[in-house]
């Protein structure tokens, strides 16, 4: 009876041992097996086949060509961060005028996700004495999905961007990631040069962006909560921190918006008062009068002659009076 309960163990044994190295064998041929589906996924299929993958190299706001100037770029004197309202508010040149280095290290919709991800990447390289974080609700409010495939596509990728596809977690960050890594190992990208002018855009050395002059018709817009992602503001925290763990002086700034739009958000006193916890903190909707019609290109951002007129008073109220 003994021996026949043995062997009966024993066969089970065997058969679970079995059954685990099939589940493990098939774990590795499906992971195998999807990897080279989406990497000919990716270079064959057409784009609108590719609602889960999408790879956008060279995108709009030439994040390529600011990831590839970065790279040369060493000990500079002011660093700016944030969304699109970066890349086409702080225009490096009228700082150079000033008498600052500068890199504009904005991207499109970047939100303390990216920013994080793009700080611990360079900040000691690019080893800056100041930093202007611009911040805004939708900055903490996006899920930031499409500033991470951007930032995916246009740099080369390394651990960091790992523990942004986990924190993130979604179909499309980790199709993309899977095909952004064929890219990198392959070297697939080493030739590839982005034009500094696309339709009405040029992109200007430092990583700023310049529109062609135009000027905004007014929209009236519905009212709405200001809905902070706690995700993204556990980010925010971390990269105030990181920033002043290494005594870099930093301006928090609420870059100026259409006076419609801005006033459609129902609780900017309440984000202002979170905000405020964290450092030097202005917010140019509330400290300076920008034009709705004169000053901006669309309900967002500024026309180059708002720029410029933002570059100054930031120059002139802030860095000059504050170091």
């Amino acid at each position: 009876m003994r021996i026949h309960l043995y062997t009966s163990n024993f066969k089970t044994e065997i058969k679970m041992k079995t059954f685990i190295k099939k589940i493990i064998v098939f774990i590795l041929v499906f992971i195998t097996s999807y990897v080279v589906l989406i990497c000919m996924w990716g270079d064959f299929a057409p784009s609108f086949l590719k609602k889960n993958l999408n790879y956008p190299l060279g995108s709009y706001g030439f994040m390529f060509s600011r990831m590839k100037e970065i790279k040369s770029t060493n000990n500079i004197e002011i660093l700016f961060l944030g969304s699109s309202h970066t890349y086409r508010g702080f225009d490096t040149r009228i700082f150079k005028k000033a008498g600052f280095v500068t890199f504009n290290m904005g991207s499109s919709n970047q939100s303390p996700f990216q920013t994080e991800l793009l700080l611990k990447r360079y900040l000691k390289k690019v080893n800056p004495r100041i930093i202007i974080y611009e911040i805004s609700p939708d900055a903490l409010s996006t899920d930031g999905v499409e500033s991470t495939l951007d930032v995916f596509a246009n740099d080369k990728n390394d651990l960091y961007s790992i523990c942004l596809l986990f924190k993130q977690m979604n179909v499309k960050v980790c199709n993309t990631f899977i095909y952004a890594i064929y890219k990198d190992v392959f070297s697939l990208n080493d030739e590839y040069n982005e034009s500094i002018i696309k339709e009405d855009d040029l992109y200007v050395k430092g990583g700023f962006v310049q529109k062609e002059l135009k000027f905004f018709k007014n929209i009236n817009y519905c009212r709405n909560n200001i809905k902070i992602n706690e995700s993204q503001f556990k980010s925010f925290e971390k990269i105030i921190n990181l920033i002043k763990s290494n005594k870099i002086n930093l301006f928090l700034i609420q870059a100026p918006i259409t006076k419609s739009l801005y006033m459609s958000r129902i609780d900017n006193k309440r984000f202002d008062e979170k905000i405020k916890k964290y450092g030097n903190y202005f917010n140019f909707n509330e400290l300076f009068l920008f034009d709705d019609s004169l000053d901006f290109y669309d309900s967002e951002h500024l026309n180059q002659k708002g720029v410029e007129k933002f570059n100054k008073l930031i120059i002139e109220n802030i860095i000059k009076k504050n170091n």
